[in-house]
């Protein structure tokens, strides 16, 4: 019976495996890998410039120091040994930021924690059930238009803290409770016939609805901006004022 159960499991696992990488070979999945994929791309750039940064101005010490004082062999030896762990010790931060998602600090700039917030989405998308990753690939889909936008925005801007606040608490702290749940619990019912795995769904749900509000809100506020600004234009500049006031004199 065991061995049964075992290869039950075990085709169930090899399916939802084969699932997953169905699922993320189009949509908003594939497309969140790429904006993830140029995200660890710059983020090795910039370990690439720290790294030479660091050599150059360690040789540059060296050769200081040595036009001082003759540095001998220690010190040649002591000025390699010392690239070579500030090279290691940068790779190895860089390493471990390329490896690791948490949630986006509180304090970042509006456009940083929208770009932290779909990296954190896109690495822990695998480990939730198929409608969570739906939700997931829905509020990435709103990612780029609401990075636009509140890019633009200061901090601290009322209309920007609601998105702040989804993005860095309430949908963090969803999944992170999520996951902290035993597997062997999540189907059990609560006191209002749901099951884990549906709070979860709804939640997610709930939060991509308002960051789409929040979107939306500021898209149109842009949208009215700038026909506010064409009419005065239109008004200021229009032909029939231009002719107008070309005509000559009588």
């Amino acid at each position: 019976m065991t061995d049964v159960t075992d290869k039950v499991e075990r085709a169930v696992a090899r399916f939802e495996r084969v699932a997953r990488q169905l699922d993320e070979r189009g949509g908003p999945a594939r497309e969140a890998a790429r904006r993830e994929r140029q995200r660890l791309n710059a983020g090795l750039g910039r370990t690439m410039v720290r790294v030479a940064v660091a050599v150059a101005v360690i040789w540059i010490a060296t050769v200081v120091v040595g036009l001082v004082a003759p540095i001998g062999m220690f010190g040649f030896l002591a000025a390699i040994l010392l690239t070579v762990a500030a090279a290691s010790v940068l790779i190895a931060r860089g390493g471990r930021r390329a490896i690791s998602a948490p949630a986006p600090a509180t304090d970042l700039p509006n456009g940083t924690m929208v770009e932290r917030f779909d990296s954190y989405l896109y690495r822990t998308r695998g480990s939730l059930p198929a409608p969570a990753r739906g939700e997931l690939d829905a509020i990435a889909q709103l990612l780029p238009s609401l990075k636009q936008t509140l890019s633009r925005l200061e901090t601290l801007d009322p209309a920007a803290q609601d998105a702040r606040r989804l993005m860095s608490i309430h949908l963090p702290g969803l999944i992170d409770r999520y996951e902290r749940v035993p597997p062997a619990f999540r189907g059990e019912l609560d006191g209002e016939g749901k099951t884990v795995d549906q709070r979860l769904v709804e939640g997610l749900a709930a939060g991509r609805a308002a960051l789409g509000e929040v979107a939306e809100q500021l898209a149109r506020a842009d949208v009215a901006a700038l026909e506010t600004q064409g009419r005065f234009i239109q008004s200021r500049y229009g032909e029939q004022k231009i002719d107008s006031e070309r005509a000559p004199s009588p």
